[in-house]
Order: C-alpha cells, then structure tokens, then sequence
C-alpha cells in the first residue's frame, strides 16, 4: 500500500464524527438497516427472540464489513474501501440504535462513540500490517485489549448481569479473530482469511447471545 493509500485508509475511518442520534425506544435495526419493531402483539419470548436474533445478525455484519473494508485497503482498492467504510459506519449506528432501544438515547451515543473507537484501532494495525511497521501494530494491539476492558466496564454499568470481565473477555477474542483475519489478508493467504472470518463471525453469534440473555433477565417484565 502507498502513503496516499494509507492516508485515506487512516482518514477515511479514524475521522469519522459523531452524528446526532434520535431515541428509538421499541425499535431496532435488522442486518439490512432496515427497522424492526420488537413484537408487542406478541409473548416476551418472542421478543427476546427478536432482540437475540437483532444483535446477532448486526454483529455478524460489523465483522464482515470490517474484513471487506480491510481487504479493499489492504489491496488499494479505493472505491470497494469507501463503500464498505460507509456502510460499516452505517451498521455501527443500528447497533447503537439497539442499545439504545433498551437504555435510551445517552446510552446509545455512547455507545456509538465507544464502538467507533476500536474500529478506529483496527485501522491503526491494519496500517501497521500494510507497512510493516510492527510497532504500529503492537500499539494497536495494545489499544485495542484495552478498548476490551473500557468496553467491559460500559456494559457492567448498563447491565450487572454482565460483569466488566466476561465482556473483556469475549471482545478480546472478538479483536483476536479479527486480527487473524487482516493477518491472512495481508499475507494473500484467502483460504486462511476466510476460515478466520468463519471464526470470527461465529465469535458474534456468542456475543450476541450473552447480551440479550443478559438484557432479557435484566427486564423480565419485557423478555422471557
């Protein structure tokens, strides 16, 4: 990757700004940015179903789009990067939105600003990767493990259900998938790539679990 690449790769993602969010108090956003209202008419279970089914597929699709956002940059391949970095910003708001959806607009802002964060680091080490600069990485790396334990601490306070330690965990491994992911890109290796994107996306099928297990036990009144 050039300098010119890499200094579209940096400023394309790490300045992206915050954008004024409304409240969604009964609605979510389906993988397609499309909203999804929670099923009222219907039982809790089937709104913890919606809620669990909600989170997974928009977890699924941050991964994805973070992969196809790293591939396109690490390739130089400009016009595929802008569109899978808007669209990946797009999926970072509906999974605000989500949050938000259960505890209010203030959540939701700062989760947004939260979440952005660490997509802000993947594209410090995806720099590092692309010019060898191991210190780079390293500092990413170490950015990243400790956006897992501010990550941790954010949830704890929304829900106690989830403690500081178990989120750590489960975003740490989320940033180690992911790594692996851009590692195997960057080496051209794509039957390792995708194996690691498998990994990965299954990696947010548990996250999401365990957040709406939590938010479900959390509001008993609204979730089976």
């Amino acid at each position: 990757m050039n300098r010119t690449s890499k200094l579209m790769l940096a400023l394309a993602l790490g300045g992206l700004a915050p954008l004024s969010l409304a409240a969604c108090s009964d609605t979510m956003m389906n993988p397609k940015g499309s909203p999804m209202t929670m099923n009222h008419g219907g039982g809790a279970a089937s709104k913890a179903a919606d809620l669990r089914s909600g989170l997974d597929g928009l977890l699924g699709e941050h991964v994805n789009l973070a992969a196809s956002a790293t591939r396109a940059a690490l390739n130089g391949r400009k016009g595929e990067y802008d569109a899978a970095v808007a669209t990946l910003d797009n999926n970072s708001m509906d999974i605000a939105k989500a949050i938000g959806s259960v505890y209010g607009p203030q959540a939701q802002e700062a989760f947004l600003g939260l979440w952005r964060s660490h997509i802000n680091m993947v594209v410090d080490y995806t720099v590092g990767t692309a010019s060898n600069e191991k210190a780079k990485q390293d500092k990413a790396v170490k950015d990243l493990l400790g956006y897992a334990q501010d990550f941790g601490a954010f949830l704890n306070g929304a829900n106690p259900r989830l403690t500081k330690e178990a989120v750590a965990e489960m975003v740490k491994h989320h940033v180690v998938t992911l790594k692996d992911v851009i590692d195997a890109q960057a080496a051209k290796d794509d039957r390792k790539a995708y194996q690691a994107l498998r990994t990965a996306h299954g990696h947010m099928a548990m996250i999401a679990k365990a957040l709406a297990d939590a938010i479900a036990k959390q509001y008993p009144e609204k979730f089976a």
